[in-house]
């Protein structure tokens, strides 16, 4: 998935293939990475315990693990 920080709003929208987020906490001090796994927790009606950044800490390409599927 593709995550833009620092964006007006929070959003996930689906366009095609891909999925991209938009998150409106900072990218400083890991506060975007946290804010996207809550927003995709709350999309898909999992608790943020189950999903884990697998890849992508630093960029904005992302990949998300969850746990159970």
């Amino acid at each position: 998935m593709r995550v833009t920080p620092g964006a007006s709003r929070d959003e996930v929208r689906i366009e095609g293939d891909s999925v991209q987020l938009r998150v409106t906490a900072p990218p400083a001090d890991g506060a975007a990475n946290e804010a996207v796994l809550k927003l995709m927790a709350a999309a898909l009606g999992r608790p943020r315990r189950d999903l884990t950044l697998l890849r992508g800490a630093s960029a904005r390409i992302k990949l998300i693990g969850v746990a159970g599927v």
